[in-house]
């Protein structure tokens, strides 16, 4: 599962605000305008998704109008970092966040890829930062615009929830194209199997483990935050991370099983090529079976001197009389016994 590369995507800014009676979302393209405005007075949350980590300097303007504390914000410009969470407490000058590294995947050109995404809880702003953007966040975008919906009823605590719940749902389509392929290579296998076959499977294989690796930390996440209290995290939501992790388990148990699927795949190639070896091997026994008699009377017919053509005629014709008929009986023999 690759990581998506962060340089060949500029930086992209979208500013969501929105209460229960409105909503406006806005592409910003003077971002040191936007850092030095304030948001509207009937904002009572704010959702910051910022799509391309390449520009440092718009991460820096970011980081320091929003006092995000300088170890999470490494942790945003190290993209290889694993899935996890931070509680980080308000303090004098400093107000509390809670960090979440989490992880979409997606398959591209038949690979898994991995999209880190980091994001920033305060009390009533969302910052997002990852490096590509993600079809699930626009689908919450328009859910936003929809007058009534039950995102724009409640708190920032149940954005992130949104946000979460769409990270762990993206792995279930991935993970239907990768039993799609597992079928593909079965059929393959039932048919005619080669190498590029085994190499198909190895690589299904590798894929699921990485997936595997990114999915039981997303789990660990998604129960911390159940589990333990944050200020920025509204009581009420707890509950509804409950159906998170229950989704988290899930698709670690599809994990578990494709991976036996896959196991049981490379088993029945390396069983097909041993048994194609096998028939070779019986064919090839058979034939020498068949020709060591006849070999070994054809030495010790031709060290008699002298040679008995030439005194009986016959000789030679009985010779090979007998070795055909030798060897028409051990294959009539090996036919009877069912060894070929």
């Amino acid at each position: 599962m690759n990581d998506s590369v962060s340089a060949a995507v500029p930086t992209r800014v979208t500013c969501v605000d929105y209460c229960p009676e409105r909503c406006q979302v806005e592409e910003i393209s003077d971002i040191p305008a936007f850092i030095e405005s304030h948001r509207p007075a009937w904002s009572q949350v704010r959702w910051i998704c910022v799509v391309g980590l390449s520009e440092i300097d718009v991460l820096m303007e970011f980081a320091e109008k929003y006092q995000l504390h300088p170890l999470a914000l490494e942790d945003t410009l190290h993209t290889s970092e694993r899935p996890k969470v931070e509680d980080y407490p308000a303090s004098e000058g400093q107000p509390g966040r809670l960090f979440i590294v989490a992880r979409a995947v997606n398959m591209k050109d038949g690979e898994l890829v991995g999209t880190p995404i980091n994001m920033f809880l305060g009390r009533t702003t969302l910052l997002i930062f990852q490096e590509s953007s993600n079809e699930a966040f626009d689908r919450i975008m328009r859910r936003l615009q929809v007058s009534g919906s039950e995102l724009r009823e409640k708190d920032v605590s149940y954005l992130l929830h949104s946000l979460l719940d769409a990270i762990v749902d993206s792995y279930f389509p991935a993970l239907e194209k990768c039993a799609a392929r597992m079928e593909e290579l079965e059929d393959e296998l039932l048919d005619d199997p080669d190498q590029g076959t085994l190499a198909g499977i190895h690589k299904i294989r590798r894929q699921l483990l990485l997936a595997r690796r990114t999915a039981w930390p997303m789990r660990d996440i998604i129960s911390q935050i159940q589990r333990e209290r944050h200020e920025c995290l509204s009581e009420e939501m707890r509950p509804y991370f409950r159906d998170i992790h229950d989704h988290c388990i899930q698709i670690i148990e599809l994990l578990e099983s494709y991976r036996d699927i896959a196991a049981a795949l490379t088993e029945t190639y390396m069983s097909i090529v041993s048994g194609r070896l096998n028939e070779v091997m019986k064919v090839l026994t058979v034939i020498g079976t068949v020709f060591l008699p006849m070999t070994f009377l054809a030495g010790v017919y031709g060290m008699n001197m002298p040679i008995p053509e030439n005194h009986w005629w016959y000789s030679y014709p009985l010779f090979w009389l007998l070795c055909i008929g030798m060897s028409v009986g051990m294959i009539f023999w090996f036919r009877k016994r069912g060894w070929i």
